[in-house]
């Protein structure tokens, strides 16, 4: 993975945390990204016989499976990546993405920061649907997950006590823990001094993940058109 891939993966983790951070504390204590949480919370809720507790973290989990099962399916037969960028449709998801967050912040100021009622529950399977959606893609580019982490943490551990781990690999597994959470940090920040700017910092850390990839994905079909049809620019300049 190159070093354009790993800033992404950072981007995103930081909008991981942001998007969670926010679902927590705003949209009704589950989580838009970590399902793991959501089942934990679920099973509380059912466990103490409290009802009305359940359909938020059912909401999430509907939302967040579906947004992995639309990126499976645009992504599905997207061609392998090259110089370690990611397939266009891998970005193309992640442009879906930040559209769906950029709809959450827009309906979260016009109601000044605080969703309640319908509204909070519909910002919640959105967020969450955009998540799913950002796992979906990082699955279909091969890439690190960036929405949950107990694997990440798991594995820069055992590295730096059995000495395997001491690469650039740990170095960015340790950058994408401390953006998850500096990106809920950010976001609950954001929304205490700010609300109607607090769903702005994961749609910014999404489209400049989005912005990070692109120009690789140009130059790649660029090259790719010079290569097919290397005698097009002498062809076109005797003409």
């Amino acid at each position: 993975m190159n070093r354009r891939a790993h800033v992404c993966l950072v981007l995103l983790a930081g909008a991981s945390g942001a998007v969670d951070g926010l679902a927590f504390t705003v949209l009704g204590t589950v989580f838009a990204g970590v399902m793991t949480g959501n089942l934990v919370l679920l099973g509380v809720s059912a466990g103490g016989g409290d009802a009305a507790d359940v359909a938020a973290p059912l909401y999430a989990l509907g939302g967040y499976a579906l947004g992995a099962a639309l990126a499976a399916l645009v992504c599905r037969g997207a061609p392998a990546r090259s110089g370690g960028g990611w397939p266009g449709r891998v970005v193309a998801c992640l442009a879906g993405q930040a559209a769906l967050l950029g709809f959450v912040a827009v309906v979260c100021a016009v109601l000044d920061g605080r969703p309640a009622g319908v509204w909070r529950t519909a910002l919640l399977v959105v967020s969450a649907l955009a998540m799913g959606g950002q796992s979906g893609a990082m699955v279909a580019a091969g890439a690190s997950p960036t929405t949950y982490f107990t694997g990440t943490l798991t594995t820069l551990v055992t590295g730096l006590v059995d000495g395997s781990g001491r690469g650039a690999g740990q170095v960015w597994g340790a950058a994408r823990l401390l953006a998850v959470a500096g990106g809920a940090a950010c976001a609950v920040a954001v929304h205490r001094g700010a609300p109607v700017w607090a769903f702005v910092p994961p749609v910014v850390l999404t489209a400049a993940a989005v912005l990070c990839q692109k120009p690789a994905h140009r130059l790649r079909t660029a090259g790719t058109t010079v290569h097919e049809n290397p005698l097009r620019d002498t062809h076109d300049g005797r003409h």
